[in-house]
């Protein structure tokens, strides 16, 4: 086996300096092994109001020959899954809404890409007979790709950050939510 390359120790580093918001915990996972010759993934979980749960996971991939479709040898792959309230999962706008949190998040960050693809999936499950849990529960899957144009992968970390955010309902930083007040 060659040593790892410095592209790909780089593009690494970007990836370990970011530094999400207290809300959105990340942690340094196995990655997929079979996918590129070498390869990172972070994997991160958030809670936002109303308890709303996400979790996720960002790979980079490194292919110093490419691969068809990357347009370059670096390949980010991103995955995220939400739990929606039924109101919510009901919305016809909801995938298009789901995939403007992914662009708007890579142009907010200051992230170069190319070869961006993806699916936004809605996902409803009824339980029956012995199976314990919720009768219902409604989710939203996010998966995507696409290539960095360089190795300084710090915004796109944000942007995979700010996405979890979005995708539980957290408000901006610095932007502060009322608790919703119940009349008696």
């Amino acid at each position: 086996m060659t040593s790892v390359p410095d592209l790909f120790r780089e593009a690494v580093a970007a990836l370990q300096s970011v530094r999400p918001r207290p809300e959105v915990q990340l942690e340094t996972m196995r990655p997929p092994q079979r996918l590129a010759p070498w390869s990172y993934a972070v994997s991160c979980e958030v809670e936002g109001p109303a308890d709303v749960l996400a979790s996720g996971r960002l790979v980079l991939l490194h292919d110093p020959e490419g691969q068809e479709g990357w347009d370059g040898v670096l390949r980010l792959v991103m995955y995220v899954r939400a739990e929606l309230d039924r109101e919510l999962a009901t919305d016809p706008f909801l995938p298009a809404v789901g995939w403007s949190w992914l662009t708007d998040a890579l142009e907010s960050s200051g992230a170069e890409w190319t070869a961006l693809g993806g699916t936004v999936t809605e996902t409803s499950s009824a339980r029956f007979g012995d199976i314990s849990g919720p009768a219902r529960t409604d989710d939203l899957e996010l998966r995507a790709s696409w290539t960095p144009t360089d190795a300084a992968l710090r915004p796109h970390g944000q942007a995979f950050c700010q996405v979890m955010a979005s995708v539980v309902g957290l408000p901006p930083v610095g932007v502060t939510l009322f608790e919703q007040r119940q009349s008696s």
